[in-house]
Order: structure tokens, then C-alpha cells, then sequence
């Protein structure tokens, strides 16, 4: 039976990436190398799984494709084995620096449903072989979301192992990315042990800022928004005095976010505003549809939770700019949400940095801005050292006056600039 899989798997995964131009991973290498650092430049179009192909190049692939299908689907006794050579190829993308979100998020991109749905059914088998404490901390969380992804029932077994070689062969060709944290079953340096629970100050913020996103008057968002971004500050504060005060050993971490389409570059400069006025440095892949956030844990986390905030509250209010805009006459296009998007992001960013500029100053002791200073001194290191090689480039301009109107007034709305008051120091 293993001749029949290899002689589809030849076909399909091998001679097929070969005829299109690919193999391997030497197309995705040459992506990887595309991280960027985002500091409020970068437009460029999409990757795509069938870049570089002429009509007969991708007639000869699909050919392959057929034929490996057919082979499979006429070989019932072989299912088992092809599952397991899918949750193999899942295995080795963990290998290369992947983690499960950024799986699904690019089969999600570059490929359909289906193949989501395929590709979670081989995540949470692969992933089944691991107790819990093998699993790297951020990895539950991710996995959880999976569940949501119910089984694909293809309608025949031709289209189910069709739909798997073309799972298959985006999953061969992930080339190696930078590893946020260590594969499951490893422990290394770069991972750190997830909290029992969630400490208090966070479930704080995520229920403002999930009122901020529910409510309908500006008002109220704008004040629970502010709220927040106090509490984000001071918990990020207590964090850093309280690792200072007790000589515990600390270590930058990293994460990753996604930054989809559309309008992913302003998507990318707004994650970046979060990151950095949270004291976290972030580097955009492009081609792979991700930010990488570098910091030390308690500003991953209220990063994370701002940014898809910002994102939630952003949407609504582009959407109630267009319905105005239609209101009275005016039809709006891509380029008015580019230009909201865009004029949002750097909105944000401003009323951010100005926010975060008062806390790094203040703490009657002295005590506060060093120990700031240092950590960002590490979180900068750290990124250097895994990044040592990004590009910045400029972003087309905007031409929508009305959209970026709108975007600005929108990011004034999230007052982000509330003077935190620091806590006293307690012995």
C-alpha cells in the first residue's frame, strides 16, 4: 500500500511543486526572508500558493493532482497511512518555527474552507499526542479556537483526497519562520510556563474593552477605552517594579498576531503603534499575513488585547462612516476605507505615544524609568538578535480626504492619552 502513496505523493506533492516552478521549501525561504519592520511604511501585493505560473505549467500540476487523487481515492485500505503522513507534515511545520494559528490562518488565505477545516482535523490529531504540560503557553488558546471548526465531510473520496494532496502541498512547502517559542514536547529558554490564571487586572481590561466594543455611543467608548489603557499601563508598571523589587529573572518573549487583508499594511502600523507604546517591538511578515511582537509577557498581553480592541472599535466606525456617507449622497469605495484605516492607525499611534510618555517620567523614588529603560534595552536586543535583518519602505499615499476624515475622527473617539496615576510603593 505504501506504493500507491508514494506513487500519489510523487505525482501530487513532489513533481507537482516541481512543475510549478517550487520545491521544497526554496519558494518559501526566499518569503521568509520578507520580514518587515513596521514603522508606518510597507505596501505591497499578496503572496499567492500559484504565483509564477503560465496556463500550461499549472495545467501540468493539475494534471498530477488528478492523477494522485485518483490513486488514493481507489485505495480505501491507505487512509490511515496518508492521515499519518499529513499529521507528519503538520509536525515538521512545528519544527520550522510554525505554530497552529499560523497554519490555519495562511491554508485560510490561500486556499478555502474546506481546506481550513481539513487542516484543524490534522492539528488536533497531531497534536493529541502531548500531555498538557508539553504544549507551549500560548498553544492551548490557539488549539481551543480550533473547535469551533467542525469535520469537512467531503461528498465523495476523489474530492476529499484532492482537497488533502492540496493541503498537503502548501504544508510541504512552509519554510522555516523565527521561533516565538520552542515545538511541543521541547522546553527551551524561549518558552515560559503559562499562569494558572488569568491574573485579575486583565479580566478587568477585557471586560471594558469588550463594553467599549458593544456599546453604540461614542462617549461611553471613549471613557472605557481610556479606563483600559490605565489599567493596561499600571498593570505593566507593577509588573516591571515588582520583577525589579524581587530580583526575579525575566526575559523578553515573543508572540504572534495576525495582520489580515484587507488593508493589512494600516492594519500592520496600528499593531505596531499598540506594540510600541507598550514598550514591544514588532516585525510584519508580510507574505505570511503575521506581526511578531517582542516583549516581556505582561505587555504581550495587553498588546494583544488593544490591538484586536482597536481593530473591533475601528470596523464599527468605518461602517457608520459609510452608511453617513451614503446618507447624504456620497458613495464610498476602497480607497475611502484605505484612507480611514490608514489615518485611523496614525491617529492612534499619536494619542498612544503620548499616553505612555508621562508614565516612563514618573515614580517619586526613582526607581520606575530605569527599570523601564533596561527592559527596553532587552526587548530590543532580543529582536535585533532574531531579527537581524529588516527593510523599510514607504506606503502609497492616501486620496480620499472624506476617509481620512473620518478614520481620524474615529481614532479620537479611543482618548488613549489618560495620565495614569502610579500606586505607591508598598515594602
Amino acid at each position: 500500500m505504501d506504493s500507491v502513496i508514494d506513487k500519489a505523493f510523487a505525482a501530487a506533492l513532489y513533481a507537482g511543486a516541481a512543475a510549478s516552478g517550487t520545491s521544497g521549501t526554496g519558494d518559501g525561504d526566499q518569503q521568509a526572508g520578507g520580514a518587515k519592520r513596521r514603522d508606518g511604511r510597507r505596501r505591497r501585493g499578496r503572496a499567492s500558493a500559484r504565483d509564477g505560473r503560465g496556463p500550461a505549467r499549472e495545467a501540468l500540476v493539475d494534471d498530477a493532482l488528478d492523477t494522485a487523487a485518483s490513486l488514493l481515492a481507489a485505495a480505501p485500505s491507505a487512509d490511515a497511512e496518508v492521515a499519518r503522513r499529513g499529521e507528519e507534515f503538520v509536525r515538521r511545520a512545528w519544527e520550522r518555527g510554525w505554530q497552529p494559528a499560523d497554519v490555519v490562518r495562511l491554508v485560510r488565505r490561500d486556499l478555502d474552507e474546506d481546506h481550513v477545516r481539513l487542516a484543524a482535523e490534522l492539528i488536533r490529531a497531531e497534536t493529541r499526542r502531548y500531555a498538557p504540560g508539553q504544549l507551549p503557553a500560548r498553544w492551548p488558546a490557539q488549539l481551543a479556537e480550533l473547535d469551533a471548526l467542525a469535520p469537512w465531510r467531503a461528498p465523495d473520496r476523489f474530492t476529499r483526497a484532492t482537497a488533502l494532496l492540496t493541503l498537503y502541498r502548501l504544508l510541504l512547502r512552509l519554510p522555516p519562520v523565527e521561533p516565538v517559542g520552542p515545538p511541543p514536547g521541547a522546553r527551551t529558554p524561549l518558552d515560559t510556563p503559562p499562569a494558572h490564571d488569568e491574573p485579575r487586572a486583565l479580566t478587568r481590561i477585557r471586560a471594558l474593552l469588550a463594553k467599549a466594543e458593544a456599546t453604540g455611543y461614542p462617549e461611553e467608548a471613549e471613557a472605557l477605552t481610556a479606563k483600559a489603557q490605565e489599567l493596561m499601563a499600571r498593570y505593566s508598571v507593577d509588573e516591571a517594579l515588582l520583577a525589579a523589587r524581587t530580583h526575579a529573572a525575566g526575559t523578553p518573549a515573543a508572540c504572534r498576531v495576525g495582520v489580515d487583508a484587507p488593508y493589512e499594511t494600516a492594519k500592520a502600523i496600528l499593531l505596531d503603534s499598540v506594540a510600541t507604546a507598550n514598550r514591544c517591538r514588532a516585525v510584519w511578515n508580510e507574505a505570511f499575513a503575521f506581526t511578531t511582537v517582542v516583549g516581556f509577557e505582561p505587555d504581550l498581553d495587553v498588546v494583544e488585547l488593544l490591538y484586536a480592541s482597536l481593530l473591533v472599535q475601528g470596523t464599527a466606525a468605518m461602517t457608520r462612516a459609510e452608511a453617513d456617507q451614503r446618507a447624504g449622497g456620497r458613495n464610498r469605495t476602497k480607497t475611502f476605507r484605505q484612507a480611514f484605516w490608514m489615518a485611523y492607525a496614525q491617529r492612534v499611534g499619536a494619542r498612544l505615544e503620548a499616553a505612555a510618555a508621562p508614565v516612563t517620567h514618573e515614580g517619586g523614588d526613582g526607581a520606575l524609568l530605569p527599570v523601564l529603560v533596561a527592559r527596553d534595552v532587552s526587548v530590543t536586543d532580543r529582536t535585533e538578535r532574531m531579527f537581524p535583518e529588516t527593510t523599510t519602505t514607504r506606503v502609497r499615499g492616501v486620496h480620499d480626504g472624506a476617509g481620512w476624515a473620518e478614520g481620524a475622527a474615529a481614532a479620537s473617539t479611543a482618548n488613549l492619552h489618560a495620565r495614569v496615576r502610579l500606586p505607591n510603593k508598598r515594602d
